[in-house]
């Protein structure tokens, strides 16, 4: 039976993403883990080495068995642009064909931006870096804050950009570049970049905690991103806070996000203004102890442990300028939970600290597009 084009493309994008990924740099290793025969990946690998997409050369030595040549993805096809925002800066990363970064930037928005400020600086940049590259852009990913219709490519609501609602961001990038386009909730994309780059991408169920200017989480189970039936999934924030007795502080973001996280620490009143260089503030009061520091860390612990106890991964991976507070910081939360929830002694809560940067959620943007590619040589 003559197979269809569309199973051909995604057996070679799948192809190509074993072998990007590092988990088969070999024609025996890609069977093993596309579970098809040897022959068969023969077939697949002979033509994209052909069309320029891998290359092999060399001998790889394993510790047992026929020595093999090691495949590679070629880096000169073309690249990947990954674009996330906040309500105050725009990050674009750039990655080549084989997921290597090639270029990054950051670009401050105007205070109280409005949608066609960050519309046009999003489109202002990617046009630039388009004009300096001399490969082909091969697709767009897009992390954007708040609710995100990831299928239909539609931002559906960010309340800290002025108009921001039901943004059709795909379709809008779609007809300025012509390139595909991906778009998804930023804690997401942050998720996706912990796959590619992250220091626990071996990892299959793991929680992304996303303590910024807001407060999140973002689920990877089975190696699947998790959205929810309502593209909510993950959205802690909005939890009532306290979780026991009457809600007196509104929803859980505005009591755990970092800023407010600082202005407890320090001891300061709950509106005053915090440095713009959040992550060195917080590192300078990373050796305070006492009240306000078991505080803030019960806080944390009560609100995580139960995402452990929901969720069951294996790690939740912390970003954001509290990462700046240490391990020691994870550890306290970690012992705190199981003082909050005892049954957590068997279900441990795995708190570290990502060792990816504020970047994480353009170069996981990035990384949408690059897995999302399909050919077009078929």
């Amino acid at each position: 039976m003559r197979q269809k084009t569309s199973d051909l493309r995604q057996l070679l994008a799948s192809t190509i993403l074993h072998v990007r990924s590092g988990r088969a740099t070999s024609r025996t290793g890609l069977a093993r883990s596309l579970e098809i025969s040897a022959s068969t990946v023969g077939i697949y690998v002979d033509q994209l080495i052909a069309t320029g997409h891998l290359d092999e050369s060399g001998l790889e030595h394993g510790s047992m068995g026929r020595p093999k040549r090691r495949i590679q993805v070629s880096g000169s096809l073309g690249w990947f642009a990954g674009v996330e925002f906040t309500a105050s800066r725009v990050q674009l990363i750039g990655l080549d064909f084989s997921g290597k970064m090639i270029e990054m930037e950051e670009i401050r928005l105007p205070e109280d931006p409005s949608i066609a400020e960050v519309k046009e600086i999003i489109c202002a940049g990617l046009t630039r870096w388009q004009s300096k590259q001399a490969l082909p852009l091969l697709g767009i990913g897009v992390g954007a804050p708040g609710l995100v219709n990831s299928q239909e490519g539609i931002s559906l609501r960010y309340a800290f950009v002025r108009g921001w609602e039901n943004v059709p961001v795909r379709d809008l990038l779609v007809q300025k570049f012509g390139v595909p386009v991906m778009v998804e909730n930023n804690l997401r994309a942050i998720a996706l970049a912990e796959r590619w780059f992250g220091s626990h991408r071996e990892e299959s169920n793991y929680v992304v905690v996303g303590a910024r200017s807001g407060f999140g989480i973002a689920c990877v189970q089975g190696g699947v991103l998790i959205h929810g039936a309502n593209h909510a999934a993950g959205e802690v924030g909005l939890w009532p806070w306290p979780l026991a007795g009457e809600c007196t502080r509104g929803e859980l973001h505005h009591w755990l996000n970092a800023p407010m996280a600082y202005r407890r620490l320090a001891g300061i009143s709950e509106t005053a203004p915090v440095p713009e260089d959040l992550y060195t503030a917080m590192s300078s009061l990373v050796n305070d102890r006492g009240t306000l520091w078991d505080e803030v860390v019960m806080d944390y612990a009560r609100v995580l442990g139960c995402v452990q106890l929901l969720m069951d991964p294996s790690v939740c991976l912390l970003h954001g300028p509290l990462t700046a507070l240490g391990d020691r910081f994870c550890q306290a939360i970690m012992d705190a939970s199981l003082k909050i929830a005892p049954a957590l002694g068997d279900l441990r809560l795995q708190l570290v600290r990502s060792q990816l940067g504020d970047n994480a959620g353009a170069l996981g943007a990035a990384s949408l597009a690059m897995e999302t590619w399909m050919p077009t040589f078929i």
